[in-house]
């Protein structure tokens, strides 16, 4: 696991996306896993810059996203695909069939998660995941107690992540308690992770997932396992690391290493 340590969110958005551009031109049909929440907003905003400056281009790109709210369809605005759709796929030049979210309203939901790690296999698999982390340590939708070999299934959400994302309900709207979920057995099989983490409320997930022991108790800690899995946070969230002077030093070493070797 490598981890980069900047200033600010900003900074954190500009250094992932870089990573996803990257990834796209020396691969034209790359395979995306993406996710939603707050975090990634700025790093899909300059992605949609960087499309529209011609930069890079999404026309042979596909994309699965981590969940999805089971009981919604895609077109209701608390929907994952609304999400996608409204803050980055509508602005880019990607075809919207090559674009998969997990059906929230599939009359089979069991069968629809089965489907959906084959629809990811047929593929090739996915080149680059995108995470966010919540509070409790959970990726995805996989909360405390999921199983580090887990799969696509349905998942009941804990009470933390129910109560961080009441504020995307209004006080009358229907909010459910059950998702459909890329298992981090799935999330492990991408070729590379990328988890992005800003603000102080982010630390002691950050914290348990990088220094803490490998545990169903904090899924993100499964990512100690992964390869090539690289955490991008802001000081605020690297507030509780124990080894901070450590990470940066090592990543000096590696910018100095790439120059080197004519890689940056």
């Amino acid at each position: 696991m490598r981890i980069v340590i900047l200033d600010s969110a900003d900074e954190v958005a500009a250094y992932g996306a870089e990573i996803f551009i990257r990834c796209i031109r020396q691969k034209p049909a790359a395979v995306l896993g993406l996710a939603t929440g707050s975090t990634p907003l700025a790093l899909y905003r300059r992605l949609i810059d960087a499309n529209r400056d011609a930069v890079v281009s999404f026309a042979k790109v596909s994309s699965f996203n981590l969940d999805e709210y089971l009981g919604l369809a895609g077109d209701h605005p608390q929907s994952y695909r609304h999400f996608m759709n409204t803050h980055l796929f509508d602005h880019i030049d990607i075809n919207p069939d090559n674009t998969h979210v997990p059906p929230g309203d599939a009359a089979d939901p069991l069968q629809a998660c089965a489907d959906y790690d084959k629809l990811i296999t047929k593929l090739g698999g996915i080149d680059i995941q995108l995470l966010g982390i919540g509070r409790n340590g959970h990726i995805g939708f996989n909360e405390p107690s999921s199983g580090l070999q887990s799969r696509t299934r349905v998942k009941t959400l804990t009470r933390a992540t129910i109560d961080d994302n009441a504020r995307f309900f209004s006080t009358q709207e229907f909010q459910p308690h059950l998702s459909i979920t890329m298992g981090i057995g799935t999330i492990l099989e991408a070729r590379k992770v990328v988890l992005l983490a800003t603000g102080a409320a982010k630390a002691g997930a950050i914290k348990a997932a990088a220094e803490g022991p490998l545990t169903a108790s904090c899924p993100a800690s499964a990512l100690q396992m992964h390869p090539d899995a690289l955490l991008i946070v802001d000081a605020a969230a690297a507030a509780g690391l124990e080894r901070k002077a450590f990470y940066k030093h090592i990543e000096r070493e590696n910018q100095k290493l790439l120059q080197s070797l004519g890689k940056t």
